[in-house]
C-alpha cells in the first residue's frame, strides 16, 4: 500500500466515524419494536430505514426521500446470534464495518418500511439471500464517504437531476459495497425488476422491453417506489381497527 492510499484509508476511516454519529434531533412516527418486526418480516424482504445519522443527512437530500438505508431480511440463513442471543437476522453494508449480519434491535426507535419482492420463487429467494451472505465483509466503499462528505452543506449546490448520479459513486471494487446498491446486485441475480428502464419498440408497437438500470445508480427509495414490491404495515396487516384507538385527551370509557 503507498503512502498517499494509506493516509487516504486513515482518513477515510475518520470520516467513516464522523459521519455514523447522530445528526440531532429525530422525529420517530413509524416505529416497530423488534418483536413485531420479526412476526412480520420474511426471508427475501428489503427493510428501509429512515437513518438519525449524519450520513443519512446527505442521502436523504440526494435522494430527495425519508429513506437512507437498506437491510435485507435473510430469517435464520447464517444461524448465528448475538452475545444477547438474538437472531443475526438481517445484512446491511455499515458505514465503519463494512457488510455484517445484525439482529432487529440495531434499528430499534427509527422509522422503517418493509418492501416484499412479489411472486419471487422460493429458488431465487435462496439465491438472493446466498448473495447477500457471500458478501459478508466486504468493506464499505469509503471513496463514497468522500463524495457524499461533499454534500452535506446546509444548501448543497447539487441541481436535481444530477442527484441520483452522486451517489452512483464510489471506486468500483467488487470486495467494497453500499447498502442500497449491494441489495439491488442481489435482486438483478436473478433478474428480478426494481426500477427498470421501459424500451418502446416502433411506434405502432406496443410491447415494452425493459433495460435493467446498473445496480450501483440505484437507491433505497427504489424499493419503495418498485411497483414490483409490496410495502407491509405490520400495524394494519392484522386486526386493525382505527375506533379502538386512544387519543390524548379522550375521556375514559365507563368502567374503564
Amino acid at each position: 500500500m503507498g503512502i498517499i492510499e494509506g493516509l487516504g484509508r486513515r482518513l477515510g476511516r475518520r470520516l467513516a466515524a464522523y459521519l455514523n454519529q447522530p445528526a440531532g434531533r429525530y422525529q420517530p412516527f413509524a416505529v416497530h419494536e423488534p418483536g413485531q418486526l420479526a412476526d412480520w418480516l420474511q426471508p427475501g424482504d428489503v427493510l428501509l430505514v429512515e437513518g438519525n445519522r449524519r450520513i443519512s443527512t446527505a442521502i436523504k437530500y440526494l435522494t430527495q426521500s425519508t429513506w437512507s438505508h437498506a437491510a435485507l431480511y435473510i430469517g435464520d440463513a447464517i444461524g448465528e446470534r448475538t452475545i444477547d442471543d438474538e437472531p443475526l437476522c438481517l445484512i446491511e453494508a455499515d458505514l465503519q464495518q463494512g457488510v455484517i449480519a445484525i439482529p432487529l434491535s440495531r434499528f430499534r426507535g427509527l422509522n422503517l418500511r418493509i418492501c416484499r419482492p412479489v411472486g419471487m420463487t422460493s429458488a431465487d429467494r435462496t439465491t438472493v439471500i446466498t448473495f447477500m451472505v457471500k458478501s459478508l465483509g466486504k468493506s464499505y466503499d469509503l471513496k463514497n464517504i468522500f463524495d457524499l462528505m461533499r454534500y452535506l452543506l446546509p444548501e448543497p449546490p447539487v441541481p436535481q437531476r444530477f442527484r441520483r448520479r452522486m451517489l452512483a459513486l464510489g471506486s468500483g471494487d467488487p470486495t467494497r459495497a453500499i447498502c442500497s446498491t449491494l441489495i439491488a446486485e442481489a435482486f438483478q441475480a436473478v433478474r428480478y425488476p426494481i426500477l427498470p428502464n421501459p424500451i418502446h419498440g416502433d411506434a405502432d408497437d406496443t410491447d415494452v422491453i425493459l433495460e435493467i438500470r446498473h445496480h450501483s445508480l440505484f437507491t433505497p427509495r427504489d424499493f419503495d417506489l418498485s411497483p414490483y414490491f409490496r410495502v407491509v404495515k405490520p400495524f394494519i396487516e392484522h386486526d386493525f381497527d382505527y375506533q379502538r384507538l386512544r387519543w390524548a385527551g379522550d375521556q375514559p370509557a365507563a368502567g374503564d
